[in-house]
């Protein structure tokens, strides 16, 4: 009888045949996987960007990269917070396990992670990031690339001097990265990251854009409508990117993820903003996997998480995965294994940075706001400062304003087992405390709305 291997995996072992008669570094430097492009956008509701519904035109270029991939139509973060979700995503651990659960405090060293596990490979590794909570600093994500780049070219949102990028920054250094990168038979491949600013508060109003969105130029311009245009901004900054990969002839041979970090509340639940609350608004994010040639186009309904990002490369790639990653690899699912649709996911909100200097041994404890799980569609949130839960039957009730609980309720056992899975992870990362911040850190993370 003769086993079928999974295409994916089919691909990575007629490459590595092909070269198995290489020395090992001759196959370090060999291209025996394809690039991998991983793109993030900051702050990116899913319900704001045509390809998912929106009837504003704000994603064409995005709409162009997800419609020829597997798109994920239940996809959420693990934590609304910027640090925290993209340790987790390079990491698939949760923020009680890296220990990056505020902006401010870094990451444990020495973690296993995507881009360590690609350079294991023979992989050249980037990042460029113009988020100032992004800082290896702040973050400790340096460690993981060969080459960490901090875009910090421009006061974004004015008043400031250097201490943030825009998106057309952001993509002229990944551009410029990626010109001597060509693929050929010699090169080794890489492993590209780029994050996004826009659309993060406060929304900049992006003119050129107005018109092209049907937003009316002769009134007043709501927060809603800047932050539609920031996200046109960003997404034909993304545009450029994906042309750059074209012109380089590098998108035949190129995995590209894309995904948001969180998203946001424009006013819902009373709220503007993200990080504080484990509604949808903030937990939705956009996800999707494009392998031109070796991936058909297609939707998946099933719960996925920021987390089974770095599971399912390494999946799709064929190989060891690291024995710490707990994201979930599709890669069975994308080459037509049945999707786990009553997957149980979990999740934490945080205190959004450490903006003191003193009390550093409670900062990771201290800052727990809610935890939550999610199955079947059915929600249930615990507020830990105020002691109370909620439950939303997320099916019946997508906006989540039929709070389903009685204040007498208890949580259920699932939910106090994560609970206490999560403070007892908190207490353990604890034991190393974090750096205290400088001032100029404090006084960013204040102005970018990251207050205890």
């Amino acid at each position: 009888m003769t086993t079928r291997l999974p295409r994916s995996l089919a691909y990575a072992a007629a490459l590595l045949l092909a070269t198995a008669g290489a020395s090992a570094a001759d196959r370090a430097t060999d291209t025996i996987f394809p690039n991998v492009v991983v793109v993030s956008i900051d702050t990116l509701r899913t319900d704001h960007m045509s390809v998912y519904g929106y009837d504003r035109p704000t994603t064409p270029n995005l709409d162009r990269l997800i419609d020829s991939g597997i798109r994920f139509d239940r996809a959420r973060t693990i934590e609304p917070l910027t640090g925290p979700a993209l340790v987790s995503m390079l990491t698939s651990l949760h923020p009680h396990q890296h220990g990056a659960s505020r902006n401010g405090l870094r990451m444990r060293s020495g973690m296993a992670s995507l881009p360590k596990a690609l350079q294991a490979r023979g992989y050249r590794t980037a990042a460029f990031v113009g988020n100032w909570t992004l800082r290896d600093k702040l973050c400790g994500l340096a460690e993981h690339f060969e080459s960490y780049n901090e875009v910090l070219t421009r006061g974004r949102w004015g008043g400031f001097v250097r201490r943030e990028a825009d998106a057309n920054d952001i993509t002229d250094g990944a551009i410029e990265w990626l010109g001597p990168r060509r693929q050929h038979k010699s090169a080794a491949p890489f492993f590209l990251w780029v994050h996004y600013v826009e659309p993060h508060a406060p929304y900049r109003l992006h003119k050129d854009f107005l018109e092209p969105l049907g937003i009316n130029t002769t009134g007043s311009v709501s927060p809603k409508d800047r932050y539609d245009t920031e996200i046109a901004f960003v997404d034909a900054a993304v545009g450029r990117l994906l042309e750059s990969l074209d012109r380089l002839e590098l998108t035949e041979e190129t995995l590209i993820v894309f995904a948001s970090d969180h998203g946001e509340s424009l006013g819902e639940h009373g709220y503007w903003g993200h990080g504080r609350h484990l509604y949808e608004p903030t937990l939705s994010i956009p996800m999707s996997v494009t392998w031109k040639g070796h991936l058909r186009a297609r939707a998946i309904d099933a719960p996925a998480l920021i987390t089974d990002i770095a599971p399912t490369i390494l999946g799709l790639l064929g190989g060891d995965q690291p024995s710490t990653f707990e994201g979930f690899d599709w890669a069975g699912v994308l080459d037509g294994d049945a999707a786990p649709v009553d997957r149980l996911t979990h999740h934490q909100a945080h205190r959004g940075a450490v903006m003191s200097k003193h009390d550093s041994e409670l900062k990771r404890r201290a800052g727990l706001l809610e935890v939550g799980i999610i199955q079947d569609e059915k929600k249930e949130i615990f507020r830990v400062t105020k002691n109370r839960g909620e439950f939303y039957d997320l099916a019946a009730d997508p906006r989540e304003l039929d709070d389903l609980t009685r204040k007498s309720d208890p949580p259920t056992e699932g939910l106090l087992t994560w609970m206490r899975t999560v403070y007892d992870g908190l207490t353990a990362v604890g034991d190393a405390p974090p750096e205290p911040l400088d001032e100029e850190s404090i006084e960013v993370l204040r102005s970018l709305g990251y207050v205890d």
